[in-house]
């Protein structure tokens, strides 16, 4: 289906949950924060038909989020439900990785294609300040076994954080030499802005780019759709890739191909904006399938042309990243 701009919309984030293991500085503050109540979430059969609702609009890739969506007791049968959905969707999921090494085998099995991790340190010490826990071992052990298993190819997003973590880009580049993996370098996106880090903490891809540049020559490489927005590179010899996604300072707007639902059932069309539609109103309210699907046509057709990040106009979301799926 295409929304008013003429994109395709093909992608939909599927948060299942807003817990979390960590508490990561620029998510949400060291208290956490209140958590949704048990009927406030979807259940599995609401997300599944949700999800259903979706590929018939032409949803071909569905990606499983959170909060961290392996705390959540029934993940890998949802997962083998959306994998058997109509025209096969790709089931993609994004995790911190603390939960992945025990659970990276049955993922794959159930049908999971591909895992985003995310990691923005290699540091035990400063992963432990960065996320306000423990778990850096765990994480890579995840890594592991999700290559092991053939979750291909694994990617690791990090966040570069000026005077935080910006002395590792290099070590994160170096991964790729050694594995297959995608590392992605993500802008740093302004959500909450009560947070400790605002928006000057964020590094510029171009910036980001030059001192991969001390690496030797970066070779660009076609792009692919799995990638979505990271233009991709490799550094000569690499078994991986380095990918750069410039998600404020070179927003990819007009390329947007993607629907959000948080796990308490609202749809939004902009990571960054703040219109949302309740679908609860039909999957609890006695709405058959067409009344669902004509609610997600409507939030595609109510998509914006872009976000309003860095004009006068912009408002920061009435969620954090944590409630919003990312």
């Amino acid at each position: 289906m295409l929304d008013p701009f003429g994109r395709s919309i093909e992608y939909l984030r599927l948060s299942i949950t807003d817990r979390c293991n960590l508490r990561c500085r620029y998510c949400m503050p060291e208290e956490g924060v209140p958590a949704l109540e048990h009927g406030d979430i979807l259940s599995y059969e609401e997300l599944l038909r949700v999800a259903r609702g979706c590929v018939a609009l032409g949803i071909r890739k569905i990606r499983v989020t959170g909060g961290e969506p392996l705390v959540r007791r029934g993940v890998v049968d949802f997962i083998a439900q959306l994998a058997a959905l109509p025209e096969a969707p790709e089931i993609v999921l994004t995790t911190n990785g603390l939960l992945l090494a025990g659970m990276a085998a049955s993922l794959k099995a159930a049908g999971l294609t591909r895992v985003n991790v995310s990691l923005d340190t290699l540091r035990p010490e400063r992963f432990r300040n960065l996320t306000r826990r423990d778990g850096l071992e765990q994480v890579l052990d995840g890594l592991a076994a999700a290559e092991a298993a053939g979750l291909d190819p694994v990617k690791v997003n990090a966040i570069p954080l000026k005077g935080i973590n910006d002395d590792e880009l290099l070590d994160f580049a170096r991964l790729t030499l050694a594995h297959p993996w995608e590392v992605r370098f993500i802008e740093f996106m302004p959500i909450s802005p009560d947070l400790e880090y605002g928006s000057a903490t964020g590094i510029p891809m171009a910036e980001v780019e030059r001192q991969l540049q001390t690496l030797g020559p970066l070779e660009p490489l076609p792009r692919r759709e799995s990638a979505g927005p990271a233009r991709l590179f490799r550094i000569p010899g690499a078994r991986g890739c380095l990918g750069l996604i410039p998600s404020v300072s070179g927003h990819f707007c007009p390329e947007c191909n993607r629907l959000r639902i948080t796990a308490d059932g609202r749809v939004r069309g902009c990571l960054f904006g703040n219109q949302e539609i309740d679908l609860k109103l039909v999957l609890r309210g006695g709405g058959d399938d067409a009344a669902l699907v004509e609610l997600l046509r409507a939030a595609i057709c109510a998509k914006p042309e872009k976000h309003a990040i860095g004009s006068p106009e912009f408002t920061a979301p009435n969620r954090r990243m944590q409630g919003i799926g990312g």
